[in-house]
């Protein structure tokens, strides 16, 4: 006999429709945001000071994916997995970019690109030289002030001096030496410069490989880079298919003083004033 069509059957039939409907939607905003990660941008934390005074501790930024291709580093879990570049671009002297170090699959580096192939790379007394011509650099007048909190200690190497001076509310601020270097294709930053005995400060010339750069942390004293080789910590020559994208800009920074499940504390440790920071204008 059959059995005549329930209400209760067509609340079934609704219901299993809007689980389906649900999960499809899952499905789409999993690979939505595969793709947006993988082919468009992603975020990342600074962990470090060896990018000071550009990037602080507690900064957040958006990583560009397109500006030089895409390898296995550019998508998540390295998955696909396949070998150099495809639509690649190469970095100009003077980007950010983030980066996987050579033997290190799991962790991501933030430094300046410095040499290209074919550059010759020398470091002497602390100064940069490029193809044999030093590079320019001049003393600021006022020292960088880095604001003391959770997140930004008055870190400093060995051999340097620690200088805190307090402003008239009572914050306490690191001031650290800082220059203003700028490369022979025009682009120019602030380095720090904290000791001029630093461990890195005397670097014997060498010539980026072809599909290698060169890199370095704007904090030179405190930044382990291609002056040092992996087994040391360091980076060495970046191979181009370790890239994952160049830095953009800051979207939110933290002082370090928030609790995660407290969540007006993460509006009373934002340092506002980093929001939007450019990183191609500086």
């Amino acid at each position: 006999m059959i059995k005549p069509f329930t209400k209760s059957k067509e609340k079934k039939d609704k219901a299993d429709e809007g689980k389906g409907g649900f999960f499809r939607f899952l499905i789409f905003l999993v690979i939505f945001a595969w793709g947006m990660r993988s082919f468009v941008a992603a975020p990342f934390s600074i962990p470090s000071g060896s990018m000071l005074p550009t990037m602080w501790v507690g900064d957040y930024l958006v990583v560009s994916k397109w500006p030089y291709g895409y390898s296995r580093y550019s998508f998540p879990f390295g998955i696909p997995s396949f070998d150099g570049r495809i639509f690649e671009g190469d970095p100009e002297p003077g980007d950010i970019i983030v980066f996987r170090p050579p033997g290190q699959e799991d962790v991501d580096y933030v430094k300046r690109v410095i040499g290209v192939p074919g550059d010759r790379i020398e470091v002497r007394g602390g100064q940069l030289v490029i193809n044999g011509e030093m590079v320019e650099r001049v003393r600021l007048d006022r020292d960088f002030a880095l604001p003391i909190s959770a997140n930004s200690r008055c870190k400093v190497v060995p051999g340097a001096t620690k200088f805190v001076q307090p402003d008239e509310s009572g914050q306490e601020y690191c001031l650290y030496p800082q220059f203003r270097e700028t490369l022979p294709n025009g682009i120019s930053y602030r380095v720090l410069d904290q000791t001029p005995t630093g461990e890195l400060d005397e670097f014997r010339p060498v010539t980026v490989p072809e599909d290698h750069f060169f890199v370095m942390g704007d904090n030179r004293d405190d930044s382990y880079d291609s002056r040092a080789q992996p087994f040391r910590g360091g980076v060495g020559m970046l191979p181009r298919e370790n890239i994952v994208g160049r830095a953009e800009f800051t979207y939110w920074s933290s002082d370090g003083s928030a609790t995660w499940y407290l969540p007006w504390t993460w509006f009373s440790a934002l340092r506002g004033s980093r929001v939007g920071l450019d990183y191609g204008d500086e």
